[in-house]
């Protein structure tokens, strides 16, 4: 697979995987998650990718930051990618690190080759109550009590309460969410919120002239599955439903998950950005 290696940059935890002459992907996690959680999937795409998993600010071993708007986010992996000398890289990301994903793209289109979201809600309305563990452990007054008290059983079942089908969660990615603390998860769900309350994500794409593939789980309890179709107003879009599949694909279906993403990605590499 080629170089494994980990660093600090930008005040974000980075780990690369494969060969670093490789075609470069960024990945991107949801809110309050990890680099952690595109493990089932990373080794596959460093095959043919040079890899970078970024832990987001305040989530995995990155440190807290001021705040969690996504423009900043973004903001912060355009200049790591500025770091590494990188231009035109695929982008990735899980859940709201689409958002990410997407605001980069409209920041610095000189970037982004190319867009995959995988479980990415495409706006505000789309949005399914959440689980009754995931609200009791969010919600005030006892929230920060039950949040404090969190085992890796209670979250463990907290993950798999947003699955489809019976899941292996790593161990790292336990120890990544157990590690985030009460009040910037609460920061990172409001800031997340708040961009795409603000314009659809469809909306941002449509003008961006990027290759998109959409991944989502035919039975996701988190965002509702049907809205994936609002992402055909993106020219060019390709959206794939996985039968059977929940709000984290990376954990439940990691080889179809895979083979759509290398498909789209080889396809991707032979087109010219707009």
């Amino acid at each position: 697979m080629g170089v494994h290696d980990s660093t600090y940059a930008q005040g974000m935890h980075v780990v690369h995987d494969g060969p670093r002459q490789a075609p470069p992907l960024v990945l991107l996690h949801g809110s309050g998650a990890s680099s952690a959680f595109w493990g089932p999937v990373a080794g596959v795409l460093a095959g043919r990718h040079h890899v970078i998993r970024v832990d987001l600010p305040g989530c995995g071993q990155s440190p807290p930051a001021p705040s969690y708007a996504v423009p900043g986010q973004a903001a912060r992996v355009a200049a790591l990618l500025d770091d590494l000398g990188l231009r035109q890289v695929a982008v990735a990301g899980h859940s709201s690190g689409g958002f990410v994903a997407t605001s980069l793209a409209e920041q610095r289109p000189d970037l982004v080759r190319s867009l995959t979201l995988v479980s990415t809600g495409p706006s505000l309305g789309a949005l399914l109550p959440q689980p009754g563990l995931v609200r009791a452990l969010l919600a005030p007054p006892l929230g920060p009590l039950l949040w404090s008290l969190r085992s890796d059983a209670v979250i463990r079942k907290g993950i798999q309460a947003t699955t489809a089908r019976p899941v292996t969660v790593p161990d790292d990615a336990v120890a990544d969410l157990k590690n985030i603390a009460y009040r910037t998860f609460r920061k990172i769900l409001r800031d997340h919120t708040a961009y795409v309350a603000e314009r659809s994500v469809p909306a941002r794409l449509a003008g961006l002239g990027r290759p998109v593939l959409v991944v989502f789980g035919a039975a996701d309890p988190r965002w509702d599955p049907r809205s994936a179709h609002e992402y055909d107003a993106v020219p060019g879009a390709r959206v794939e439903l996985l039968p059977g599949v929940g709000h984290i694909p990376l954990f439940e279906a990691p080889e179809p998950t895979s083979d759509l993403m290398l498909r789209f990605l080889a396809a991707a590499e032979d087109t010219a950005p707009a």
